[in-house]
């Protein structure tokens, strides 16, 4: 096979895929509904040409093998056309597995939450380490141009989405990247739209520890409840970490690692790991003490792997992080704007904690967009509250794409900012992406931080109001 078409080619981890086969000597072409950045943009610098909308007649004569992304449906033209055609079809994970992990030993970074940070530390350190490993990300790593790597050593690392595969397969993706060694950073309730409850949730996480080979490794996070039962069913040796207070609160088995953030020097986190009478200190850039967890489960592979920890240490130096994770936008007028991908009440709840611990004394404005499938919902209303009750002041804005949620599952973002308010924390509820970008050039003053939180373009308000505050 030597021609592939990728039917809705705009996704992160399509994208991805397209850039690797082409790197593979395929010729690729590809459809969307819509051509959007960041991905376009990608595409178009590696030469892989565009076309929308989706019609039959996109799929060149000559192709010989179709990925299917999983927001296509059974009824899209294309696909229809690819079964008319008798057209060999993969899904993304599966053309992953098929064409590129192949023997490698594949490295699967799962969990609700830090998956793109976690994977993409575990990709530069290994590259730093002189690994030259493989990576599928689902985001763009700051160490590297895109957001994937075709490299020539035994490592591939890859970002384990629970998310559906595709239309004729709806389980989860990471049940096709054939793990040897599973980093589970949480479980949590998420994706209300496909799956029923955490029960349903924990049950996929299952059959991924299921998969890992007994000669194989889980490294599980002991903070989360339900990561320690899915990982006390796995066949495979299971190592824990956890923050200090979770490791001695839950007597996790065998010697876990405790993890504890000693302080902030010069725009790193420091932090330590005990465990099996060693104590291991490291300095991150990223903020936070759930960051500084999860770079110490990637520790613990990359010792498992044989690299001593000196070594990782200066590696997690390196680290740039992730686009849109705690991204800093700019300052302007004194004002820092400061860009995250935040959308799980969890992850807002951490995302503030850990801004506010890297940024002391300034006063946080956090503003959330409610646009993943879980967030427009109401299951986590009084959650979101909570969380956002961590910043000095929260602004809502209106529910991306309200009209698709029904009226009686759908997030209010009015109750949300009452409850809020309930909580002791100023809250208001602006709809319109204009109008909080009015609202925020006009009360902001130096020394504040505004904290922009979506996992979408939320109306390119970051550029927006870098513009305003800079008048």
């Amino acid at each position: 096979m030597r021609n592939a078409h990728l039917i809705a080619a705009c996704g992160v981890g399509m994208a991805s895929l397209a850039g690797m086969l082409k790197e593979k000597g395929f010729r690729v072409t590809g459809s969307d509904a819509n051509v959007y950045p960041p991905m376009s943009t990608q595409l178009e610098s590696l030469g892989i040409r565009l076309q929308s909308p989706y019609a039959a007649g996109n799929i060149p004569p000559d192709t010989d093998l179709v990925v299917v992304g999983n927001a296509v449906s059974r009824g899209n033209p294309e696909a229809a056309e690819a079964v008319r055609r008798g057209l060999p079809t993969l899904s993304m994970p599966q053309a992953v597995a098929e064409l590129f992990i192949g023997d490698r030993e594949s490295i699967v970074v799962a969990g609700t939450h830090g998956k793109t940070t976690t994977t993409s530390l575990m990709a530069w350190s290994l590259f730093a380490l002189g690994a030259d490993p493989s990576f599928l990300v689902g985001g763009i790593p700051k160490n590297f141009p895109v957001s994937y790597r075709v490299g020539g050593g035994p490592h591939f690392v890859v970002e384990g989405d629970e998310y559906d595969t595709a239309y004729f397969d709806k389980g989860p993706k990471f049940l096709h990247y054939r793990p040897k060694v599973v980093l589970l950073t949480s479980i949590e309730y998420d994706h209300a739209d496909i799956y029923r409850d955490l029960a349903h949730v924990k049950e996929s996480f299952r059959r991924l520890a299921s998969i890992v080979p007994p000669g194989g490794l889980l490294v599980a996070c002991g903070d989360y409840p339900d990561v320690v039962e899915v990982a006390g069913e796995a066949r495979c040796p299971v190592a824990y970490y956890a923050t200090e207070a979770g490791a001695v609160a839950r007597g996790l088995p065998g010697e876990p690692w405790a993890v504890s953030v000693t302080g902030e020097s010069g725009g790193l986190t420091v932090f330590r790991m005990t465990g099996g009478g060693r104590a291991l200190d490291f300095r991150l850039p990223l903020p936070g003490l759930h960051n500084a967890a999860n770079a110490a489960g990637a520790a613990i592979i990359l010792m498992r792997l044989g690299f001593p920890p000196e070594r990782i240490a200066a590696a997690f130096e390196g680290f740039a992080g992730v686009r849109r994770r705690q991204e800093v936008v700019g300052e302007f007028r004194g004002v820092l704007v400061l860009d995250d991908f935040a959308h799980h009440p969890t992850a807002v709840r951490e995302t503030v904690r850990a801004v506010r611990g890297r940024y002391p004394g300034r006063r946080i404005v956090a503003v959330f967009e409610p646009r993943s499938n879980t967030s427009r919902r109401k299951v986590f209303r009084k959650e979101f509250a909570a969380a956002l009750a961590e910043a000095d002041e929260a602004i809502l804005a209106g529910v991306f794409g309200a009209e698709k949620i029904p009226e009686g599952e759908r997030l209010s973002p009015e109750v949300v900012a009452a409850d809020i308010r309930a909580l002791g924390r100023p809250a208001a509820f602006v709809p319109e992406v204009d109008a909080i970008v009015a609202r925020l050039s006009s009360t902001c003053r130096p020394g504040d931080l505004v904290l922009i939180m979506s996992n979408g373009g939320f109306g390119g308000i970051q550029g927006k109001l870098a513009a305003a505050l800079s008048i």
